[in-house]
């Protein structure tokens, strides 16, 4: 089983901000919720753990499960590039991503879900038929583009529709 998680709650979620490379640690409330699918999840041995390298996924999964999770840059967040950090209610959106035409160094959809796909195959190479738990931490977009590459993108190519609310999980099987 594949439990995907997304990261527990920061001050930049409260305060409704674009949060991407230079997102900040879990707040209380963060830590709380993490300590709660802790409490949820307690029965499930994990014979994996994997992070995204921000420091908000690597605390939830190492909360979660006790053990070191190992990072891996593909589960990395969307790059927001200039819009990182601003407030949502201020940022000029094309569809569902900051506009690119206004900010620098927004990443490109088709690279991000190429490595995060990228990361999705080899895992399933790795882990084939066995029945193992994988525990996965990450981010909206990674955890919708995780969903994304059971279910297939959307039309619209809005993988967010798959990702779980801040401190939440969903699981899928290979």
């Amino acid at each position: 089983m594949i439990y995907v998680v997304r990261h527990g709650q920061t001050d930049w979620n409260k305060d409704r901000k674009m949060q991407g490379r230079m997102g900040l640690p879990l707040n209380e409330h963060g830590i709380q919720q993490a300590k709660a699918l802790q409490d949820k999840l307690q029965k499930v041995k994990f014979d994996f753990v994997f992070s995204s390298p921000q420091e908000r996924a690597v605390q939830t999964a190492e909360i979660i499960t006790g053990v070191q999770a190992v990072v891996d840059d593909r589960l990395d967040v969307f790059d927001l590039g200039e819009a990182d950090g601003l407030p949502v209610s201020e940022v000029r959106m094309a569809e569902f991503l900051p506009d690119s035409s206004i900010y620098k160094g927004i990443e490109e959809t088709t690279e991000f879900v190429s490595r995060v796909f990228d990361f999705m195959k080899d895992l399933e190479k790795q882990c084939g038929d066995n029945e193992l738990n994988v525990l996965i931490a990450g981010h909206r977009c990674t955890t919708g583009c995780i969903g994304a590459y059971f279910k297939g993108i959307p039309t619209d190519g809005n993988v967010l529709k798959f990702s779980s609310d801040t401190g939440d999980y969903k699981t899928y099987n290979f």
